[in-house]
């Protein structure tokens, strides 16, 4: 937390003693490196009696709303002591860092407090394991209810699900709760047992059908009793460390498209992992985060969520790792070039919506637009297609083989030819100073 904020705070918020504001500073410290928080997809409207709303179905974490707009919440940890001793973990049991519990009363002050006087607008609140999965659920369980039925909090709420923790419990919570999320942390079992061998997956994926169990059988209960309780109303979500474990990228997407599968799972964040822990010899080298191929994997996860791209087709035994050079959709494009060009006056949805350069809002003007008026790359521009790239993959207007002077396409130029023309030389260096690092894994 920056001294400003802290400044901020000793002003505004003399009810809090030093004591509890350092609490604070060591559990918001704690909490950062957990990413698996952002726009929620609900709406609480504001109540007689109530305090504060979720405005326009956007979540809270220093995310941007529809119209722009900056949210962000109290993201906060209840304890940092933890009895797990994960090796990717800075809160590991073996780590010799400040630690701080705040008790339930307390966070529920801050939340509060934090909320009169416009600091946040909700709350992102996880916890390491103490004594056992049950404590601790317990724990945070009551003061998310505390905060709905004595505070009368409306905001929104992120609660992360403690793995193990019993079904009654996660029940309770889920009644309060916006979004409640599990980290899977590593996709493959094997990685996650030489990580953290306390952990396994069984006991990520119970709590995760549990929660989900729960969501379907709301949904019908509110078809029957129009004024039910919500659970859990904006999903579940949860992540993944990349580079902690020699997994590639055809590994991790595989595990996202599997969850994706799931009904109430919304998103699969991607962590790039920060050496936190240099000492534990089971962990790679970093020199820094592998944030391009992070990135990579957030438009990769974009393409399997929005763009009818199957995880094969993106990544497959040839090329088990993304393109760090090129984003994923145009590294598809440049292995496929028998696909093109597209029509834009004349191919479907499906087909225009593969093009680079072409999102999902202009392929749907596109459809719509042509059947008024022939389109050309005026036109094009118009509606927010980066041209730049599209042009070597489609026809449209005067970009045909009968103009005098054509756009040479992907296939008259060639994928390999090509491939240099749509690189920037900042994208180059980015590149290049992300593979300079050294990831050296144990045997």
């Amino acid at each position: 937390m920056s001294r400003l904020l802290e400044h901020l705070y000793c002003i505004f918020v003399p009810m809090l003693t030093e004591k509890t504001m350092e609490k604070l500073r060591i559990l918001t410290e704690s909490a950062k490196y957990d990413v698996s928080c952002s726009s929620s997809g609900t709406v609480r409207s504001g109540k007689k009696g109530m305090v504060g709303n979720t405005v326009g179905g956007m979540g809270i974490c220093h995310s941007f709303a529809d119209d722009g707009r900056c949210i962000s919440l109290l993201k906060i940890m209840l304890t940092n002591y933890c009895m797990y001793d994960c090796a990717y973990c800075i809160n590991r049991r073996s780590n010799d860092i400040q630690r701080a519990t705040l008790s339930v009363s307390e966070l529920e002050e801050i939340t509060m407090e934090f909320y009169r006087r416009n600091y946040i607008e909700g709350l992102f609140l996880s916890s390491g394991v103490v004594r056992n999965p049950d404590y601790t659920m317990e724990r945070l369980t009551a003061i998310v209810r505390d905060l709905r039925t004595i505070h009368r909090f409306n905001g929104y709420i992120h609660l992360k699900a403690i793995p193990g923790a019993s079904q009654e419990l996660l029940a309770e919570a889920g009644r309060y709760a916006d979004r409640m999320s599990v980290n899977i942390e590593i996709p493959k079992e094997e990685s996650l047992k030489a990580l953290a061998p306390e952990k396994d997956h069984q006991s990520v994926f119970q709590p995760m059908r549990l929660i989900q169990q729960s969501v379907l059988e709301n949904k019908e209960e509110r078809r029957k009793f129009r004024h039910a309780p919500r659970f859990v109303p904006a999903g579940q979500s949860t992540q993944m460390i990349v580079g902690a474990t020699n997994e590639t990228d055809k590994d991790i997407l595989q595990m996202s498209s599997s969850l994706y599968q799931q009904p109430t799972m919304r998103r699969v964040y991607y962590s790039g992992y920060i050496s936190v822990n240099t000492y534990d010899k089971r962990l790679p080298v970093l020199k820094q985060p592998p944030l391009v191929r992070e990135n990579r994997l957030y438009q990769a996860d974009w393409l399997l969520r929005f763009y009818h791209f199957d995880v094969n087709e993106i990544v497959d035994d040839a090329h088990s790792h993304l393109d760090l050079d090129v984003d994923p959709k145009l590294g598809w494009a440049l292995r496929h070039p028998e696909y093109f060009p597209v029509d834009i006056n004349h191919d479907d949805y499906e087909r225009i919506l593969r093009v680079p350069g072409i999102g999902t809002k202009s392929a749907w003007l596109i459809v719509n637009s042509r059947r008024f008026n022939r389109l050309t790359s005026y036109h094009l521009k118009k509606m927010c297609v980066v041209m730049k790239k599209a042009k070597f993959f489609i026809t449209c207007g005067e970009l045909t083989s009968t103009f005098s002077q054509p756009i040479i396409g992907i296939n008259e130029l060639h994928p390999e030819r090509l491939r240099p023309l749509l690189i920037s030389k900042a994208q180059q260096k980015r590149v290049a100073d992300e593979q300079q690092l050294t990831l050296d894994f144990e045997e």
